[in-house]
């Protein structure tokens, strides 16, 4: 039987930089984020976190053959900057949500992988329309969070997607990473 190995990045990255793979113990700190330009162009801007996901699948030419994928999400830190003059343990933490949020919808992904995704054949026709449709509410539920939390400034609503963010990782924590 012919397997196909594949590496394919959700988000853009590089072989080559350092990553963080999300890990419910280990949370992000100031010395995590390495690189030396705000390419979000704002001057209001203390941080940004360049996260996401990088997926693998192993899979056979033959469409009854298994299929198997694995989804991490992951902390570039060579692409996630900060302000020295400006950080605080307040900013780490909405910086910290934003990881966490990648994590939420990586887990929305491996439980449609495990309820869809059995075979090859199943790959090929669900993977990429499952994966188009998380990213896009991924995408939106970062530009909201920035938005109604007014990038962590409004302090009420920091707190409650503190909540909301903590309870989406219990309520999917049977789809952690194993």
């Amino acid at each position: 039987m012919k397997y196909v190995f594949l590496i394919l990045f959700l988000t853009s990255g590089h072989l080559w930089s350092q990553r963080i793979e999300w890990m419910e113990d280990r949370k992000l700190v100031w010395s995590n984020f390495k690189s030396n330009k705000n390419n979000q162009h704002g001057k209001d801007i203390v941080a940004y976190t360049h996260c996401g996901w990088v997926y693998s699948v192993v899979k056979s030419s033959n469409p009854k053959g298994a299929a198997k994928v694995n989804i991490e999400t992951i902390f570039n830190e060579d692409k996630s900057w900060k302000d020295d003059t400006r950080i605080t343990d307040y900013v780490l933490n909405h910086e910290q949500k934003h990881f966490d949020i990648a994590e939420i919808y990586a887990r929305k992904i491996r439980k449609e992988i495990i309820s869809k995704i059995k075979t090859s054949g199943d790959y090929d026709r669900y993977f990429q329309t499952i994966y188009n449709r998380i990213l896009k509410d991924y995408r939106n539920f970062q530009a909201l969070y920035d938005g109604v939390t007014e990038h962590g400034m409004n302090k009420e609503k920091q707190s409650e997607y503190n909540a909301i963010i903590s309870n989406e990782l219990e309520q999917l924590k049977d789809y952690k990473k194993l």
